[in-house]
C-alpha cells in the first residue's frame, strides 16, 4: 500500500460526501468497502476517557460514520476480566479493512485483524 502524509486535514483534503470516518461507536455498519470512499482511521486510544468522542467529532464535521461489524459476526467469549470491547488500534483497522478488501470476507478478515485479548471470537 501507499501512504503519503501530510499535515493537512482531511477535510481539506476530500469532499465530505466521500469522507467516512470509522469509530466503534457508530450506529452503521461498514457493509462493504466503496473504493470511491475515503475511510479515516481514528487516533484516539483512552477509550473509556473519551468514549463516543470521535463519533462526536464526525457528527459536528457532517462527516459519514461506520463501525467494523464486529457485533455481527463474531460472539463475546467469557473471560475473567468479563472484558469485551470493540476499540481496536489503527493498525488492527488497517489489518481488517486490507484483509477483507483483498478476500471478500469479513469472517477472515475479522479474525486477521480482532485480537482474542478483545474479548470476541469467531462463533464455530
Amino acid at each position: 500500500f501507499q501512504i503519503d502524509t501530510t499535515e493537512e486535514s482531511f477535510l481539506d483534503l476530500f469532499p465530505l460526501d466521500v469522507i467516512v470516518y470509522l469509530t466503534p461507536d457508530s450506529e452503521n455498519v461498514l457493509e462493504d468497502i466503496d473504493p470511491n470512499k475515503v475511510y479515516v482511521l481514528g487516533g484516539l486510544v483512552d477509550e473509556s476517557i473519551h468514549k463516543k468522542l470521535t463519533l462526536q467529532r464526525a457528527q459536528e464535521q457532517s462527516v459519514q460514520t461506520a463501525r467494523l461489524p464486529i457485533r455481527e459476526y463474531m460472539v463475546k467469549t467469557a473471560n475473567t476480566k468479563n472484558y469485551h470491547s470493540e476499540t481496536l488500534a489503527i493498525n488492527q483497522v488497517f489489518e481488517v479493512l486490507s484483509t477483507y478488501y483483498e478476500t471478500r470476507s469479513w469472517p477472515t478478515a475479522l479474525k486477521a485483524g480482532v485480537s482474542s485479548g478483545k474479548g470476541y471470537t469467531l462463533p464455530d
